[in-house]
């Protein structure tokens, strides 16, 4: 019984199994983190290319002299996140267009532009839920 006590005890052998065991759910943790952060950066890149999509169209419609509303605007929003290269999820996203209560820029529509997404999180078993994310911006239109 003395052999088999002292032989295990001056064993090594799973050393390496405790050792992961310690340190791998904080690594793990740690891993999925900066993968949840990569989503999140390319999830505002998004945001931002759509909202210059959305400028970008507003302009170009009003040079036709074709005055789009705030809904017309919203809702080509809505459709263009969906749309590729963006791909954004519908039920998350949302976006709010309105005409600006004061306008900055004498001879200008402004409208306010405030896009929003709710980044799903695969980080809930340390208690991190979804991530709200937030872009804004004006359009400034020329209205003749």
């Amino acid at each position: 019984m003395r052999q088999l006590i002292h032989r295990i005890r001056n064993s090594d052998k799973g050393s390496v199994a405790v050792e992961f065991a310690l340190i791998g759910p904080a690594f793990i943790a740690m891993f999925m983190g900066i993968l949840q952060i990569g989503i999140g950066m390319q999830n505002y890149n998004a945001l931002r290319g759509v909202s210059s999509d959305v400028a970008r169209y507003a302009v170009v419609n009003y040079q036709t002299s074709n005055r789009l509303s705030a809904s017309q605007l919203q809702d080509y929003a809505n459709g263009r996140a969906s749309a590729p290269p963006y791909g954004l999820a519908r039920t998350r996203f949302s976006a709010a267009i309105n005409v600006a209560t004061t306008q900055r820029v004498a001879g200008t529509t402004e409208y306010t532009m405030r896009l929003t997404y709710r980044i799903p999180s695969f980080l809930g078993v340390i208690g991190l839920g979804e991530i709200p994310l937030t872009y804004s911006r004006p359009i400034f239109v020329v209205s003749s």
